[in-house]
């Protein structure tokens, strides 16, 4: 089973809470909130007041993908926030799984990602301690880009490392993720889509968009 996961990254920023309610509507169970700080990646986004209005609008899972240098500063907030999920960067946390235990002994689900230069390799060693893994198909920091054809390996790599570990833990991508790319993650071993330009596109409703997304996966 194929999950789409939108973006809000790439919603209409007067229209965030609307937004997020048309992504309810239309069978989302996730909504994911990147978090910038400008100095991690070149982009300034939002903050933990974005997860707590959003919180008021949706009942939904809310997975807040943090790329911002010393992240663990920012865990409580989140989490008081609202947040189901804190996502967290290998390469912004010197020690990774006790970041990670961190999370999870607050009580809400912990993820880890790993942008396009960084290897599998890793994150070997958290494996057991996560509830995702999120491939970065694209340079953090902005919306729109072009998908990076060289992280379907990467993706491969997870899936062979969590099969010899018996983890059934699923495998989201992030960026660049459209009726193109979508069936080539799946193909690889992804299960979870994270996209936020596709399910904006306003040359239709994200309802059609999102379900474009699922036919293309046979989800």
């Amino acid at each position: 089973m194929v999950v789409i996961e939108p973006s809000i990254l790439s919603a209409d920023y007067a229209r965030f809470g609307e937004q997020a309610r048309e992504v309810e509507a239309a069978g989302a169970t996730i909504l994911q909130i990147d978090i910038m700080d400008g100095r991690f990646v070149p982009n300034l986004t939002f903050g933990p007041g974005l997860v707590s209005a959003l919180r008021r609008q949706v009942k939904i899972k809310l997975d807040v993908h943090l790329m911002i240098l010393e992240p663990e500063h920012y865990f409580k907030a989140f989490v008081d926030a609202g947040a189901d999920r804190l996502i967290i960067h290998q390469e912004t946390c010197p020690h990774l799984y006790e970041s990670l235990e961190t999370i999870c002994a607050m009580g809400v689900a912990a993820g880890v990602t790993l942008n396009p230069g960084t290897p599998a390799e890793k994150i070997s060693q958290v494996l057991g301690l996560v509830d995702v893994v999120q491939v970065m198909t694209v340079n953090p920091g902005f919306g729109g880009q072009v998908f990076l054809t060289s992280q379907l390996e990467k993706i491969r790599q997870i899936k062979r490392m969590l099969d010899e570990r018996g983890l059934a833990t699923p495998i989201a991508v992030d960026g660049g993720i459209d009726l193109e790319t979508a069936p080539l993650v799946v193909a690889a071993g992804a299960t979870v889509l994270i996209s936020g330009t596709s399910v904006f596109d306003p040359r239709a409703t994200i309802a059609q968009n999102m379900a474009a997304l699922s036919a293309i996966t046979g989800s």
